[in-house]
């Protein structure tokens, strides 16, 4: 997992149009739709991949999620707007400003999910997020993403600030 050329192959997008920015990645993951369906939206799954010290998912179209989530342990609130089990699951992510976040954020994260054969094919949208947050967010979902996947494979899960630190050079803009 820590293969740099494995990790830039599995490096995801970071598109700014002025003060905000949309993030993209797609993994495939060796597994089936239900399977990952339950890890990105089960709060006892939540626990170990996005490092949630608690998760509430009321998991339907205008349900809400309230999570504290992250290595950073954001507190996020929002409506469900799209809960199509397991084909996509969205929500928005609200944050109250936050030294890291002075502004907050007000953003829309999706994940989709497409089975290809017996695997599924995940794509993560984070859309709306200020610019300064998305790039230091990309490397961060990128560790996420592997932990997740680690998870899933039964594997040991990768260390986050270790990773982080791995990925930084493949998300020159984080810094900025």
């Amino acid at each position: 997992m820590t293969d740099k050329f494995n990790a830039a192959a599995r490096k995801g997008r970071v598109i700014i149009e002025g003060d905000h920015a949309t993030i993209i990645f797609e993994r495939l993951l060796h597994h089936a739709p239900e399977l990952v369906w339950n890890a990105i939206t089960n709060p006892e799954e939540l626990k170990e991949w996005l490092m949630c010290s608690s998760a509430k998912i009321d998991g339907r179209t205008g349900g809400s999620v309230d999570m504290v989530s992250g290595p950073a342990q954001f507190h996020a609130t929002g409506k469900i707007l799209t809960w199509d089990p397991p084909r996509v699951y969205e929500h928005e992510w609200k944050v109250a400003a936050v030294p890291h976040m002075p502004n907050g954020e007000e953003a829309i994260f999706r994940y989709e999910l497409a089975p290809q054969g017996e695997d599924t094919l995940l794509t993560v949208t984070y859309r709306r997020l200020t610019a300064q947050t998305a790039r230091g967010f990309a490397p961060g979902t990128h560790v996420l993403l592997d932990r997740l996947e680690a998870q899933l494979d039964d594997a040991p899960l990768p260390g986050w600030m270790p990773r982080f630190e791995e990925l930084i050079a493949l998300y020159p803009a984080w810094s900025n």
